[in-house]
């Protein structure tokens, strides 16, 4: 059932970006152009699910170069989308790094301390979509 919900939420959102063209027989066939297809974080979790009352937040990051994102984990599911630039992501818990360019797709660590920091020459804009339990938040600042 949450396949189906997380399937039909993004064919909504492709939709939604030109609902005119989608709607009108004139225009070209849809072309569907698959970008990523997992069942485990970037740290090899499995990917869970809110078990109650899921709230879907769609946002956009823009991060200069050189910027680092402080010491942060996340409770529930982070996907993003790549639109430009190169980001380092490190688990700072066990030192493992992984560097996202253009057009990847994350599929963020769930409860594990991790960091990103802008390694390319312009800045990175992110697609963040993360399911939580409505009402919560899907950042937790490490304390220093």
């Amino acid at each position: 059932m949450r396949k189906i919900l997380a399937s039909t939420l993004l064919f909504a959102v492709a939709l939604s970006a030109n609902p005119a063209a989608a709607l009108d027989s004139s225009s070209p066939p849809v072309v569907v152009t698959p970008l990523a297809d997992r069942t485990q974080t970037a740290s090899g979790q499995p990917i869970m699910l809110p078990q109650k009352n899921v709230q879907v937040l769609v946002s956009t990051y823009d991060i200069a170069v050189g910027a680092t994102l402080p010491v942060h984990k996340h409770p529930f599911a982070r996907y993003a989308y790549v639109e430009a630039g190169t980001l380092k992501v490190t688990n700072v818990e066990t030192g493992n790094s992984n560097t996202y360019k253009t057009g990847d797709f994350i599929v963020e660590m769930i409860g594990q301390w991790h960091q990103a920091t802008n390694v390319g020459d312009g800045p990175v804009k992110l697609l963040v979509i993360d399911q939580v339990e409505q009402g919560a938040k899907n950042t937790i600042l490490q304390k220093q």
